[in-house]
């Protein structure tokens, strides 16, 4: 399913501009789509501060994993995934901003 990327103004909130999203696709094993699909759904769900952003509000993390049909069970099984995701954007994000 297409979903559109980020406005400019929501790039904005992190410093980023479309140019630096590189127009590529990239693939994501099977076993890896869950954790995937639920850091993408996360995507408006990040804390920031002063620096820009720290990590994912884990608050928000069982509604958006119920709103996209996933089970209590499965959330508890792809977690460890799901920081590591968030700790690679968050890498990647610091190192957009020096």
């Amino acid at each position: 399913m297409y979903q559109p990327g980020p406005s400019d103004a929501d790039l904005a909130v992190f410093g980023l501009m479309a140019s630096d999203i590189p127009d590529e696709d990239c693939d994501v094993l099977a076993d890896n789509w869950p954790s995937f699909v639920l850091f993408n759904a996360m995507y408006t769900q990040w804390r920031t501060g002063m620096g820009g952003a720290c990590g994912l509000d884990y608050t928000a993390l069982q509604d958006v994993a119920e709103l996209i049909g996933m089970k209590k069970k499965q959330l508890r099984e792809i977690f460890p995934d799901l920081q590591v995701m968030e700790a690679e954007a968050l890498l990647v994000m610091s190192e957009q901003s020096k």
